[in-house]
């Protein structure tokens, strides 16, 4: 009888992943191939799972681990005998350095079309980008949806954005701002990536150096906006007696800092017509922290502190006394969002939202006399 035809050897590409970009390797040999660029890989060993075999030929070609999460449709012919499979791996340890390619680069899914890739690559491009284009989710924010592509931060807009990027060119140049770079292919605004450390709330709270700085951007902020009129529609609620506008969110988990000091502020969306106070109530409510039960001497303390560098003759007293009228102007507009099926509101009652914030502040109204003694 005659032998059935052998199989085509099979050939793994690695797509390796990290923060949204892909990891491209530019070829040397054959003369045919060299200056091209290519997925890192090679061929599949007799027996060997195809995931395993993206781990051992990164782990060869570029010294690094990485973990498969999926592979690309589809498969392409190399040359006669071989096909090629791409699989998307991400990063896990290490750092890749070429040890069979001359360079590297890390490409974003805007970017894919400017290297000179292989043939066989190429009809796994398209996919791919919509892959990149997911990104990787960020941690903090208060309404969520931001996710990291290099270094871009890309969020959802909606009708507040225009007048929002209108503030971000105002305050350009003001330390820890994002700039904005433009909008994506879904969309989305992309934004400068602001490195730094989240201060997770549940399990620590701001140094008082840390809290001393973020007082003292935001009236760096103040400062940078004065006499500037924002034309809407912003997202924030209405505020009586609104003098300028503000970030509306100055909170930890909005907020990176290198050590102490304040590195990047992000989760403008709330940003508009706001009042000195309502600010610092915010941050005080938050950032003190009020939202929960904290030796009332360590909230007269961290308040004054917070009065003291901000300055302008704003008093702790008038800080803790605003925290309940800003609460009930948030209550009221998450009740708005709900009723209204806006995403925010969606993602606010699912956590709990608004009855969680009224029974903090019914817990601080008890409160509120053991620090008015505190207070000097």
């Amino acid at each position: 009888m005659p032998s059935s035809p052998a199989a085509d050897v099979l050939v793994v590409g690695a797509a390796v992943v990290r923060h949204g970009r892909v990891l491209a390797t530019r070829r040397t040999h054959p003369p045919e191939a060299a200056g091209r660029w290519e997925f890192p890989g090679g061929k599949v060993e007799p027996g060997e799972e195809l995931a395993a075999a993206v781990v051992r030929e990164v782990r060869e070609e570029l010294g690094c681990g990485v973990v498969v999460t999926r592979v690309l449709d589809g498969a392409q012919p190399v040359k006669p005998g071989y096909t090629l499979r791409v699989a998307v791996a991400e990063l896990v340890d290490g750092e890749p350095v070429p040890r069979e390619h001359d360079l590297l680069r890390w490409l974003g899914p805007e970017e894919l079309d400017v290297v000179p890739w292989l043939a066989p690559d190429l009809p796994f491009l398209a996919e791919l980008r919509e892959l990149l284009l997911d990104g990787h989710p960020l941690e903090g924010g208060n309404v969520g949806g931001a996710v990291r592509i290099g270094h871009t931060v890309r969020r959802p807009t909606g009708p507040w954005t225009p007048a929002v990027h209108r503030l971000l060119d105002r305050v350009r140049g003001l330390r820890a701002v994002p700039q904005v770079l433009g909008v994506d292919a879904r969309g989305r605004e992309v934004l400068t990536y602001l490195p730094g450390t989240i201060v997770d709330l549940d399990d620590a709270v701001l140094s008082d150096a840390q809290l001393e700085d973020l007082t003292r951007w935001t009236r760096e902020l103040h400062d940078a906006v004065d006499g500037f009129v924002g034309e809407g529609p912003w997202r924030f609620f209405p505020v009586d007696g609104a003098h300028l506008v503000g970030h509306n969110d100055v909170a930890p988990y909005n907020v990176v800092f290198a050590r102490d000091r304040v590195a990047g502020v992000f989760d403008w969306d709330l940003a508009g017509p706001t009042t000195r106070l309502f600010e610092l109530a915010h941050l005080a409510w938050s950032g003190v922290p009020l939202f929960r039960e904290t030796p009332p001497a360590d909230v007269a303390r961290r308040l004054e502190l917070m009065a003291a560098t901000y300055g302008g003759g704003v008093s702790a007293r008038q800080i803790l006394h605003t925290v309940p009228v800003l609460k009930q102007v948030g209550v009221d507009g998450i009740r708005a969002w709900i009723e209204a099926g806006d995403p925010a509101g969606v993602a606010q009652a699912a956590v709990g939202e608004p009855a969680r914030t009224e029974r903090a502040v019914a817990a601080l109204a008890a409160r509120v006399p053991a620090i008015e003694e505190e207070l000097s």
